[in-house]
């Protein structure tokens, strides 16, 4: 799928699009994961409407730094805030997209699809506790196949990022031990594997590894045509990772709007759901309250108008019934 880049500025991507005259002009930071669907609907926004807007992928911490400081009229994380970090600086917050994160396999003649994992097997190949792939655990999760006794290279992040953030809140939600020796986080001590900077980095290593494994964002693994794994989720069913997947987990995971939708979108309870999905959120100031309307305004038109763009660039849509708790959230708090 074609990703949108319209302007590289030495080490800050950014994007703006405005009709001459025009007298809206919006400003946001933040995360480098939604950056291409974002510049893709400011495009089309800037066409239907004629308004300006400007967006730098400086990264999640970046975007929270600037909306704190009030420099922008949106931040835009990765990592959902929690109430006390959003109420410490005035905050509100809701998501605007989803992504998948899959774990994907470099077997001679494995397709997509054809390995099963859970929870558990995943947290003891990442924890250096399984270490061939004809270990008992996984023969038990594939009868079916004949699993070679070779060794399992094991790939993760090197950098931080927003990805690495949600497949460490899966295993620390799924995996005790996983949560006690390393946790969640957006960079974390890895117990065991090679490390490879960012998607890219991680899907190379992938492909000229025989007999590896990794984790990136559902987009790479289909870019780069990685076979990807079924996953166990939390009600017992292997899933394949799909749009349908990740929307079963938005809808079935608990974002409350009592609590500014902080929620990491793992281990959902959804009968079809992907149990490693995670939303991008969008932070706005309840004191500046002429750029959150401004700032609401693009994301209720893309809400409206973006879901075809989004899934073109392989996002994941929110559904209708996620996006209708957002705008009551808006009108509860005067900006919609």
């Amino acid at each position: 799928m074609k990703r949108i880049i319209l302007l590289v500025v030495i080490s800050v991507v950014t994007f703006s699009f405005s009709l001459a005259g025009a007298e809206e002009i919006l400003n946001g930071a933040g995360a480098s994961f939604p950056y291409p669907v974002y510049s893709a609907w400011a495009y089309d926004y800037y066409k239907a409407t004629g308004a300006k807007l400007n967006y730098q992928s400086i990264g999640s911490g970046g975007g929270i730094r600037q909306i704190a400081n009030r420099t922008v009229d949106f931040g835009a994380s990765d990592a959902p805030l929690t109430p006390a970090q959003l109420n410490k600086d005035n905050l509100l917050q809701f998501p605007a997209v989803m992504g998948g994160v899959v774990l994907v396999v470099n077997m001679p003649g494995v397709k997509a699809g054809a390995v099963r994992l859970d929870s558990e097997a995943v947290c003891k190949v990442y924890l250096g506790n399984i270490k061939y792939w004809d270990d008992a655990k996984l023969k038990t999760l594939n009868p079916k196949m004949k699993l070679p006794h070779n060794e399992i290279t094991v790939v993760h992040r090197s950098d931080g990022s927003g990805t690495t953030a949600i497949f460490t809140n899966y295993l620390s939600g799924a995996c005790s031990d996983w949560k006690a020796r390393v946790g969640a986080g957006t960079s974390v001590k890895w117990p065991v594997g090679i490390g490879g900077k960012g998607n890219e980095g991680v899907s190379q290593y992938v492909k000229k590894a025989q007999y590896s494994i990794g984790y990136v964002e559902f987009a790479y693994a289909e870019q780069n045509k990685l076979a990807y794994t079924l996953l166990k989720n939390s009600a017992g069913n292997f899933v394949e990772p799909s749009f349908n997947a990740f929307e079963d987990a938005a809808a079935t995971g608990n974002f409350d709007p009592k609590k500014h939708f902080d929620h990491w979108l793992v281990n959902a309870p959804g009968k079809h759901a992907w149990p490693i999905a995670g939303a991008t959120f969008i932070l706005l100031a309840k004191d500046k309250k002429d750029s959150s309307v401004k700032s609401v305004r693009f994301f209720d038109w893309a809400f409206k108008n973006g879901d075809a763009k989004a899934k073109e660039l392989i996002y994941v849509p929110l559904p209708k019934s996620l996006k209708d708790k957002i705008r009551a959230y808006w009108k509860a708090n005067g900006i919609y």
